[in-house]
């Protein structure tokens, strides 16, 4: 065999392999490829081996079908009340259809920035301030409502459209730092005054507490120490009835009546009494009696 035959041969076999390699596309998960044949659209080719035909068919786009996330730069829009504020959204979609993404629009995510700008200056035009920072879920749904049916002919479908960052002017942002501590320093003053009156009222409580709890106190001391003074005076006078008894049941002859007398006058001169006769015979009545007028003369003289 010849160098040249040889040499033929080999570029045969680099031409067979170039064109084999050309013809069979393997397309991988999640990817579709959109194949023209001779300039025009042929098919849509999904997951796995496909043949194209040498020098007729070609690849024109590939195309992602997952779930993409593209941020878009912050956009001026103006609310109701004449407000410039600079707020920036995130838009989640999918290509559904790779053929309408490949020629359905012409740079299509410009496009779709495009869109949420706009449609965001609409939606905001129609809020005031208050209203465009409270209403983050309405303008959300609103514009992935819009986006959705705009991108259907694109071959997109929009799941979520997020607004990031809502950047009011400074001084609004100002304006509106001064509300909140005002607000918060209103709200601290609610809580103390609220708080010291929770304190008096606790303190009245107590204090009636306090004093109920004393005079109960009292009363019951009171009601004790009468109960005692009462029993200690029933005893003395059980004793001395007792006593009463006793002597009686013991008959006492005269001796001891007369000593008992004795014992009486005693205690008697003790007193302001300083002149005391004391009959011979305590049985006398007549002497008792003149003795005790006695008494009674010479303490009203000395009166």
């Amino acid at each position: 065999m010849s160098i040249i035959t040889l040499v033929l041969i080999v570029i045969v076999v680099l031409i067979v392999v170039s064109v084999i390699a050309f013809s069979v596309r393997i397309v991988p998960q999640s990817k579709a490829y959109v194949v023209e044949r001779i300039g025009a659209y042929n098919r849509t080719c999904g997951v796995g081996l496909h043949i194209l035909v040498p020098f007729l068919d070609r690849v024109a786009n590939k195309v992602s079908l997952k779930e993409q996330v593209v941020d878009f730069a912050p956009q001026p829009v103006i609310t109701k009340d004449n407000v410039t504020m600079q707020i920036d959204t995130v838009v989640y979609y999918q290509i559904t259809d790779p053929r309408l993404f490949t020629y359905g629009v012409d740079r299509p995510i410009n496009a779709i920035e495009n869109l949420t700008a706009t449609t965001l200056r609409n939606i905001i035009g129609d809020l005031e301030l208050d209203e465009t920072l409270t209403s983050r879920d309405i303008i959300n749904s609103r514009m992935r409502s819009i986006l959705d049916e705009a991108t259907d002919p694109w071959g997109i479908k929009v799941h979520r459209v997020e607004v990031k960052n809502i950047i009011p002017p400074r001084d609004i942002q100002e304006a509106m730092e001064k509300q909140m501590r005002a607000e918060r320093e209103r709200r601290e003053a609610i809580l103390q005054a609220e708080g010291k009156k929770t304190a008096a009222i606790l303190n009245a409580e107590g204090d009636k507490q306090s004093t109920i709890l004393r005079a109960e106190a009292e009363k019951e001391a009171a009601i004790a120490k009468a109960e005692g003074q009462a029993e200690a005076l029933r005893l003395v006078y059980e004793a001395q009835a007792k006593g009463i008894t006793y002597i009686n049941d013991a008959h006492p002859n005269q001796a001891y009546v007369t000593l008992q007398g004795f014992k009486a006058l005693e205690n008697l001169s003790k007193g302001d009494a300083t002149k005391i006769i004391i009959p011979s015979e305590l049985q006398g009545i007549a002497g008792l009696a003149t003795t005790l007028k006695e008494v009674v003369t010479e303490k009203k003289d000395k009166e």
